[in-house]
């Protein structure tokens, strides 16, 4: 993923994250309530902020890191990431993840956002499946995987290690022909 490109949705700039952008993601990376909900823990300092920001950068130069930080338009603030976790080419497959502010949530930003790099993977990268993985205790994620389309393929058991214990998991995906058929009859949510 060398040459990551900028996108846009309604509310949105997707980009590149860079150092500027430590002391808005310690904003959210050190809110309880979001981290709780994803697999990395609380950033305590602007440190733990400083050394994810390093590994991102260092993944941009490598093109091993496909993650954008979403700002919003209307304050040029930074207030989460989206990405492309992981990249199977030979099997043209791909999972997302993302974080957002808890201020912005409720408000369908992280759908908007979804979509877009959803869109870009099958129109650009021409992708077969993209796929996304939630605790299952996390509610709003899950119904943010089944708005933009995907469909839940079950619950991995003690799938992910993390904070110390290991976590269910909700499966969802979605298929290159379903994410056509949404596309061509203008569906915003495939439910």
């Amino acid at each position: 993923m060398k040459g990551l490109p900028n996108l846009e949705t309604e509310h949105f700039n997707l980009r590149k994250i860079n150092e500027d952008d430590i002391a808005a993601i310690f904003d959210y990376g050190s809110n309880p309530n979001v981290s709780k909900q994803v697999s990395w823990e609380t950033h305590e300092t602007l440190r733990d902020t400083s050394v994810f920001v390093e590994m991102i950068l260092k993944g941009y130069a490598e093109g091993t890191k496909a993650l954008w930080g979403l700002e919003l338009k209307s304050t040029g603030k930074l207030v989460g990431t989206i990405d492309f976790v992981t990249i199977q080419e030979r099997h043209r497959k791909a999972e997302i993840g993302y974080v957002l502010s808890e201020e912005c949530w409720g408000k369908g930003y992280m759908t908007e956002a979804a979509r877009r790099i959803i869109s870009f993977g099958f129109e650009e990268l021409q992708l077969e499946r993209i796929q996304a993985r939630c605790f299952v205790e996390n509610e709003g994620s899950a119904r943010v995987m089944e708005k933009v389309g995907m469909s839940f393929e079950g619950t991995m058991r003690n799938a992910m290690f993390a904070k110390g214990k290991f976590h269910d998991l909700k499966m969802f995906a979605i298929v290159s022909e379903d994410y056509l058929k949404c596309r061509n009859n203008k569906i915003q949510s495939c439910e």
